[in-house]
C-alpha cells in the first residue's frame, strides 16, 4: 500500500510540483518582498524558515485527503475489500506517503533557505529534536486528512481542506511576531496548533530558549495525531459496513 500510494504521488506531477514548490515560492515571496518592511529583532529569512516548513509541511499533509478521498469514490475500495485488504493498510499506506513526500519538500526548502542567507546555530541534538517535531506534526496531520478524505464525498471537497490547512499558518508566529497582530487575534493566534510547533522547531533551529512551547507542540501533535487515527477507523468502518 505505501508503494502504491509512492508511485500515485509520483504521477500525479501537477500536485506533487505544488506541493513541492509552492512553499519555496512563498519563502522568496516574503523574504524578497515582505522582508525588509517587517522587524523581527533579526534577519527576516532566519525567522520566517521555521514557519515556511510548518506550511510546507501542512500543506503537503492535506494532500493525503485527496489520495484517500480518490480511493474511498473511485471504486477501488471495494476491489480492495474482495482481496481481504484491510482498509487500515491502505490509510497507512498514504498517511507514510505523505511524510516521505513532506521530507522531500523540507529538504527542497531548506536546500533554498541555505542559498538565500539561513544558517541555523543548532547543535546535532537540537536538529534531531527539530526534525522530530517536525514529523510529529506531519503524521498528526496526515491522519487528520486522511478522516477528512474518508468522510469527504468528493475529491473537490477533499480539496478544499488544504486550502484551509496553507490559510492556518498566517495567523500564527510564522510570518510576523504575534504582538504585531490586531489584538483581537493574538487569542487565536496563541492558542492553535501552528504557533506553538513553530516556536518549539524555531527555538531548537536558532538555540533560543524553549519555554513551555515544546510541551504545548507534543500535546496539540499527540492529540490530534489520536484524533486523527480514531476519526479515521471509525469513519471508515461506518462508511464501507
Amino acid at each position: 500500500m505505501l508503494g502504491r500510494s509512492v508511485r500515485l504521488s509520483v504521477r500525479n506531477m501537477d500536485a506533487l510540483f505544488t506541493a513541492l514548490f509552492l512553499p519555496v515560492m512563498l519563502m522568496l515571496l516574503f523574504v524578497y518582498l515582505f522582508g525588509g518592511a517587517i522587524n523581527t529583532g533579526t534577519e527576516y529569512v532566519t525567522y520566517v524558515v521555521p514557519g515556511v516548513l510548518i506550511l510546507c509541511a501542512g500543506f503537503g499533509s492535506s494532500l493525503t485527503a485527496v489520495g484517500v478521498s480518490q480511493d474511498m469514490n473511485g471504486g477501488i475500495m471495494d476491489r480492495f475489500r474482495s482481496m481481504d485488504i484491510k482498509g487500515a493498510s491502505v490509510l497507512t499506506g498514504h498517511v507514510i506517503s505523505s511524510m516521505a513526500r513532506n521530507l522531500l519538500s523540507t529538504v527542497l526548502v531548506l536546500a533554498v533557505a541555505f542559498l538565500i542567507g539561513f544558517r541555523p546555530e543548532a547543535n546535532p541534538l537540537q536538529v534531531l529534536g527539530a526534525i522530530g517535531i517536525l514529523l510529529l506534526f506531519v503524521l498528526a496531520f496526515s491522519w487528520i486528512s486522511a478522516a477528512i478524505g474518508v468522510v469527504s464525498r468528493s475529491v473537490e471537497a477533499a480539496n478544499g481542506f488544504g486550502f484551509f490547512v496553507l490559510f492556518l499558518p498566517y495567523p500564527s508566529s510564522a510570518f510576523v511576531p504575534i504582538e504585531t497582530m490586531p489584538t483581537w487575534i493574538h487569542g487565536f493566534a496563541e492558542h492553535q496548533p501552528m504557533t506553538p510547533v513553530i516556536e518549539t522547531m524555531r527555538a531548537l533551529l536558532l538555540d533560543q530558549p524553549l519555554g513551555n512551547s515544546a510541551w504545548l507542540a507534543l500535546a496539540w501533535c499527540g492529540g490530534l495525531l489520536v484524533a486523527g487515527v480514531l476519526a479515521a477507523t471509525f469513519a471508515y468502518r461506518r462508511r464501507v459496513s
